[in-house]
């Protein structure tokens, strides 16, 4: 099967950064909700990810946020599992988690249903770093498939661009 446009521009994304990640001597792992491992395996997909691409979790289950990502209860009670505080979270538990230099994190609405009264397409994205973690609210047009893809798109830019701004690590 032939890859489409839009998924070979996502492969160059995720190429992109893990030459970025490499040059870096950098390593990353993910914690994804409403992409459920569409991000590892975009980054896995690249020649030589293992050298810098250590792991990852699916936390669909607000439990699994909590107890193995280690989202504070109160972040799900006062922001929900929709919100940029539960996406720096995720990422930041990550990293700590696979002790990598970055942790990035996806979580939204996917649809075609809402959650926690936020409609599809209302996603938080985040990249927990050395410097600290930054997230992003989107929102995002169209079906679930085109929902979850923009997320990974904006996940990879979003590291990237840190990637692009920071000085690689000494020592």
């Amino acid at each position: 099967m032939e890859s489409s446009p839009i998924d070979a521009e996502l492969t160059d994304r995720a190429a992109e950064v893990v030459a970025e990640l490499v040059g870096a001597g950098a390593t990353l792992a993910a914690a994804e909700s409403l992409t459920g491992g569409q991000v590892a395996a975009a980054v896995t997909g690249v020649p030589g990810a293992s050298r810098t691409f250590v792991g990852g979790v699916v936390s669909y289950a607000t439990r699994v946020k909590v107890d193995v990502l280690g989202v504070p209860s109160d972040v799900v009670v006062h922001h929900g599992v929709v919100s940029s505080p539960c996406a720096e979270a995720m990422a930041e538990g990550v990293r700590s988690l696979l002790a990598t230099t970055y942790g990035v994190a996806t979580t939204g609405v996917a649809g075609p249903d809402e959650q926690e009264g936020k409609a599809a397409g209302t996603v938080h994205v985040a990249v927990a770093s050395p410097e600290g973690v930054v997230s992003r609210q989107l929102a995002l047009d169209g079906g679930r498939p085109e929902i979850q893809r923009a997320t990974v798109e904006a996940v990879l830019d979003l590291l990237l661009g840190i990637l692009r701004r920071e000085e690689p690590a000494v020592g």
